[in-house]
Formats: C-alpha cells, sequence, structure tokens
C-alpha cells in the first residue's frame, strides 16, 4: 500500500500522534482543575470544557488506531475521513482558542497591580496552557494527515 500517509488514520504514527493529544489534553485539565479554582474566570472554564471534549475524541481515535495497527487494516473509507478531518479541524480550533484566552488571562493576573494570583496557582495555569497548546500542535498535524489522504480516496 504506497498510499498510506504516515498520521493517516489507522496508523502507528496516528496512534502516537492520538496518545499524545489525550495525554497532554489530560494534563492540561488535571493542571487547571485539581486544587484551583478556575470556575472564577471564564478563560478557564472554556479550557476545561474543550479538554473535556478532546479527551474522549483522541482516546477514541487512539484506540481505532491501535485496532487498525494491530489488524493490519488502515481505514480508507471517505466517510469516515472526512468525520475525522472535521472533529480534528475543529478541535483543533477549538483547543488553540482556549490555550490562547488561558494564556492571556494569566498573563493579565501575573501583570496587574493587585495579587490577583499567587505564584504557586499561576504557574498551574500556565502549565495547563502550554499543555494545551501541544494538544493543539499534535491535534493539527492529525488534521492535516487525513486532509492529506481524503484526496486521494
Amino acid at each position: 500500500m504506497s498510499d498510506v500517509v504516515p498520521g493517516s488514520v489507522g496508523t502507528s504514527a496516528s496512534f502516537s500522534l492520538r496518545l499524545g493529544q489525550t495525554i497532554f489534553s489530560s494534563a492540561s485539565l488535571l493542571f487547571m482543575s485539581l486544587g484551583v479554582e478556575f470556575y472564577s474566570y471564564t478563560a478557564f472554564c472554556y479550557l476545561v470544557t474543550i479538554m473535556g471534549l478532546v479527551i474522549p475524541w483522541s482516546f477514541t481515535l487512539a484506540i481505532v488506531d491501535g485496532y487498525s495497527v494491530l489488524v493490519k487494516c488502515p481505514i480508507r473509507q471517505p466517510g469516515i475521513l472526512f468525520v475525522v478531518v472535521v472533529g480534528d479541524w475543529v478541535l483543533s480550533i477549538l483547543t488553540l482558542a482556549a490555550a490562547c484566552s488561558t494564556t492571556s488571562v494569566v498573563d493579565l493576573l501575573l501583570h496587574t497591580d493587585g495579587s490577583y494570583c499567587p505564584p504557586k496557582i499561576c504557574s498551574r495555569y500556565q502549565i495547563s496552557a502550554a499543555m494545551a497548546f501541544l494538544t493543539w500542535f499534535l491535534s493539527s498535524a492529525s488534521s492535516l494527515f487525513n486532509l492529506w489522504v481524503l484526496p486521494s480516496l
């Protein structure tokens, strides 16, 4: 099969991308929500909501990729690939928006005159935003790899 693009659904590279998305989005969610009152800021609530959508999406597709690799049968149905490309694209844009909004709120909290954010709490917010940016990078890569395969079907 010469038309298999590394990173497209059903390949080991796609499995690695999905696993990375799941790990980074879970880390982002955990750093944002455990022991921190994130619900005080809309941007933080938005990040938690989007990571809550990315985790099951990426985990489900990681399972599909893992199964496809084990049975050595990559998925090549145009309808399924179209849904995966659109889902990745939408979640990628939402993840980027959540990461950017969280980063800007943390920056605002750190650079205002008052002490709005203790350093320990703000560092957790920053780590959460960094994990969201890594999730976005992997999600956009997955979308582009699958988009590359779609016209050839």
